[in-house]
């Protein structure tokens, strides 16, 4: 029984680390997600997320890499009451690209997908009250992506069990940047 739970457990792992090569996190430079970028689209199930879905904006973070090889993200966050700046320590997990912050709650974060220089397709959840949150962004380097980014996203997004009404491309906005105040 011990060994048939073992193998189940590195063969699962195998599956892990093969879908994570799959996806392009599997070598990832971390320098090269290094800098700022656009929050340009989401999808998530969280309520309070649909709720407010369509009045949000696109926000914008800066990555930085820490010498040990976690990131350090800092938020600037549009909102109605005005810009919300956050910053967060996100440790690796040793699951290729994927990190952790216990930062406003426990977060785990996975890169799904990059080309390591103009976009980045990043999956995180977190628990809330008890239930599991999902939320998938998508950064661009620029505030607008090609459509093929935009239909790979929304593709990624479907497969990860996200719904049309979940999915949103956010529109641009220029009173909140990680630059400014």
């Amino acid at each position: 029984m011990r060994t048939a739970v073992l193998s189940l457990g590195l063969a699962l792992l195998c599956c892990l680390r093969t879908e994570a090569e799959e996806l392009g996190a599997v070598g990832l430079d971390k320098s090269k997600i290094a800098g700022k970028w656009h929050i340009v689209a989401l999808a998530s199930d969280s309520e309070s997320y649909l709720q407010k879905k369509d009045e949000l904006k696109m926000a914008m973070a800066t990555i930085a890499v820490l010498g040990e090889g976690d990131l350090k993200v800092s938020f600037a966050i549009p909102t109605p009451e005005g810009c919300k700046k956050r910053e967060s320590i996100y440790k690796q997990t040793g699951v290729p690209g994927e990190y952790h912050s216990s930062d406003r709650g426990n977060k785990t974060v996975q890169v799904v997908d990059t080309d390591g220089k103009t976009y980045a397709v990043i999956f995180a959840s977190r628990v809330k009250d008890g239930k599991t949150l999902h939320m998938l962004r998508l950064y661009s380097r620029t505030q607008e992506v090609s459509p093929k980014i935009t239909t790979l996203f929304k593709t990624i997004a479907r497969e990860k069990s996200f719904t049309d009404e979940m999915i949103k491309m956010l529109p641009s906005q220029e009173e909140c940047s990680v630059d400014g105040a």
